[in-house]
């Protein structure tokens, strides 16, 4: 029986990564599905939520990479922009010290940038299907060396109406591959995909979700729609919470309760469908960095945000997708922590509340609106704990491997400078080998090279520039 990573037999490097990741055990699904992926192995994982299903291909996809050569080895489909930029982050820091470099790219994202990133050297790329098929299509993206893909979330990928678009990236991409296809449900469509570009796939059905595991404590409140504002900010201050995310079903109800409760003076931000993907990404940020308490959302945010400290969710709305609301209270209780889940239901939710019911087996607890009492003792305590979070801006995000420094090269393409000159130059300080250096990303006006094993802060220390292709350029710690 698994219970360490180490018993998968892993590169060094990566261990190192999933320590510093503080990944103790593995997961249920991870115990599951590494074994088979490492041994390239199709699977289908129907798994109703995370609970570490990144790192469960993302470990193996890893270890397979062979970062001498500098082509796409895996693909992964994700349904949305925000999922893919959780991949990707996740992918990174898995494979950071072992060199392996993942990029991510999607719809409403300037395609010349993502044009640039994938002509650098990419091992791994994460991405929603429309953007990935007009790179293929385009020439961008050239997939002879994929020996891994990946179709995460395949439910969402057929609501959306993303199944044709992954049959046609599928289909350009050789049959020697190994191909892993998580789900929630496995509908006849999903079934007939399997079947048609799948091998002797190993079917895994993981029974340990977020709800069984009894983390989360499920309630709701019967309401009239008149009073969902009122109830929401009673909630808000009796229950006090770290941080939560209040759920809508639509943009337009996410703005009007967005505005309410900055009428009442609570820290709060939105994320819908409207927003830019840079403002939506800022604000996911923001939401990380502890600098508000309650963020609005669509269901756009349900699935791929990993923000430990939440430990609230309430649903506005009551969502008319049965797989909504599991994606939805699965943002609190992460890694162990206690969540509550708290929804609000008028007459016309009920039928939903009902369905939802039904699909997690078990019955959602009914409960009493706050008491004026609880009201006013925990809209104090609300308050104190705001202003700690209103002093927090701009505080650093958390460091995973804080023996990588990521150091920033005043120098780029427009100075015909190659990944292989920055290699050379740094190889040849003091002090350092190739070992020691790590992704370097080269774009227009500048550069960045990760500098590993703890050798970071003494090169800064002794050095202030560089010489590459016999021409000195600056050097300095890059900007978090």
């Amino acid at each position: 029986m698994i219970e360490k990573f180490n018993q998968f037999n892993l590169d060094e490097n990566l261990l190192k990564a999933i320590n510093n990741l503080g990944f103790k055990v593995p997961s249920k699904v991870q115990i599951e599905a590494i074994p088979f992926l490492l041994k390239k192995q199709d699977i289908i994982v129907k798994s109703q939520t995370g609970s570490g299903k990144t790192a469960s291909f993302g470990i193996p996809i890893c270890e397979h990479i062979n970062i001498e050569n500098s082509a796409v080895q895996a693909i992964i489909l994700v349904p949305t922009r925000e999922l893919a930029l959780q991949v990707k982050e996740e992918i990174g820091n898995i494979g950071r010290l072992k060199k392996v470099r993942c990029a991510a790219v999607f719809g409403k994202q300037p395609f010349n940038d993502q044009v640039r990133e994938l002509k650098q050297r990419v091992h791994v790329v994460v991405g929603t299907p429309g953007r990935l098929q007009d790179h293929i299509n385009r020439g961008n993206l050239i997939l002879d060396n994929v020996r891994f893909l990946v179709i995460d979330e395949a439910d969402k990928m057929l609501n959306m109406g993303f199944i044709d678009q992954v049959k046609e990236i599928l289909n350009c991409i050789k049959n020697d591959k190994t191909t892993a296809l998580f789900s929630a449900t496995i509908p006849e469509e999903i079934n007939d995909l399997c079947k048609d570009y799948m091998k002797n796939a190993e079917i895994l059905k993981i029974d340990s979700n977020i709800l069984s595991e009894g983390n989360i404590s499920e309630k709701f409140i019967n309401v009239e729609n008149e009073e969902k504002n009122l109830i929401l900010v009673d909630l808000l201050y009796s229950q006090s919470p770290e941080a939560a995310i209040v759920f809508c079903n639509t943009k337009e109800m996410v703005k009007k309760v967005f505005e309410s409760l900055k009428r009442k003076h609570i820290l709060t931000a939105q994320i819908h469908g409207d927003m830019d993907q840079e403002d939506r990404i800022k604000t996911m940020e923001r939401f990380k960095n502890k600098e508000f308490k309650v963020l609005v959302a669509t269901d756009v945010a349900a699935r791929g945000i990993h923000i430990d400290h939440i430990t609230h969710v309430f649903n506005y709305e009551v969502p008319q997708e049965r797989e909504s609301y599991v994606h939805r209270i699965g943002r609190t209780g992460r890694k162990g922590q206690k969540g509550d889940a708290i929804s609000l239901v008028s007459k016309r939710d009920k039928k939903f509340l009902e369905q939802i019911e039904d699909y997690v087996g078990h019955t959602i607890e009914c409960i009493e609106s706050p008491s004026n009492e609880d009201v006013m003792k925990g809209k104090q305590i609300f308050e104190e704990s705001q202003k700690k979070f209103a002093n927090k801006t701009g505080v650093e995000k958390k460091k995973v491997h804080s023996d990588v420094v990521k150091i920033h090269i005043n120098g780029g393409k427009k100075k015909k400078i190659r990944a292989l000159d920055i290699l050379g130059c740094f190889s040849n300080l003091d002090d350092l080998t190739g070992d020691d250096i790590g992704i370097i990303d080269i774009q227009d006006g500048f550069s960045y090279v990760d500098i590993l094993n703890g050798k970071g802060i003494k090169i800064l220390k002794k050095y202030k520039e560089v010489s590459i292709k016999g021409k000195k350029v600056a050097i300095q710690a890059a900007k978090k």
